[in-house]
């Protein structure tokens, strides 16, 4: 009784240990198909480069950038920038990826 007990203890923490790497491994997979996408749009000239977002980001939102993502989700290439504030709130701001105008400003 004792040994099928640990044996199913065994196989259930086996279980979530490949559920686990299976979770990281889609997240790495999507996240090289972000880069690909990314790649190829700065490559076919569709969108600004991270070089030039930043210093508009400082006059859209001033703070320290502390994540950007580019978002193709909305119909249309978009940076969301995420700022930490002087005041210490983290918002968000969306750029157009290939003009670099302001789409909004979230909280």
């Amino acid at each position: 009784m004792k040994r099928t007990l640990v044996l199913g203890f065994a196989v259930m923490i086996a279980l979530a240990a490949n559920g686990d790497a299976w979770a990281r491994s889609r997240d790495r997979d999507r996240d090289h198909g972000d880069n690909d996408l990314a790649r190829a749009a700065l490559q076919r000239g569709e969108i600004l480069p991270i070089t030039r977002i930043l210093p508009l980001v400082a006059q859209y939102l001033p703070g320290d950038v502390v994540e950007v993502k580019l978002d193709s989700r909305r119909g249309r290439l978009n940076y969301e920038i995420k700022v930490l504030t002087s005041s210490g709130r983290v918002r968000n701001l969306v750029l157009d990826a290939r003009t670099g105008a302001s789409v909004a400003i979230e909280d």
